[in-house]
């Protein structure tokens, strides 16, 4: 095993780098998949926010808010929470 592997990895063995490097490439695979996830959300509240708006309504439904933190709190505990507001920043456009 190289040097460059270890510093890489943090592996003590080949085999270990090896798992690790695999791993990696499915993480990286699955962040792209998020990241457009991610931004296909985003277009869907742009579309909710505009009907809202064009209705008269309020850009933010904070009780609609306050169930999406609940779900993702239910479902991931107080990291979740945090991952739910960054996401509702993400998807609330420029106030």
């Amino acid at each position: 095993m190289t040097a460059t592997t270890a510093d890489k990895t943090g592996a003590r063995t080949t085999e270990a780098a090896e798992v690790i490097s695999g791993a990696r490439e499915r993480i990286d695979a699955l962040d792209d998949r998020i990241i457009g996830l991610i931004q296909e959300r985003m277009a869907v509240s742009a579309v909710i926010q505009e009907a809202r708006i064009g209705s008269g309504g309020r850009r933010v439904n904070l009780s609609r808010e306050m169930e999406v933190l609940s779900h993702y709190s239910e479902a991931l505990g107080k990291p979740g929470t945090s991952l739910a507001m960054t996401l509702l920043e993400l998807c609330r456009g420029r106030i």
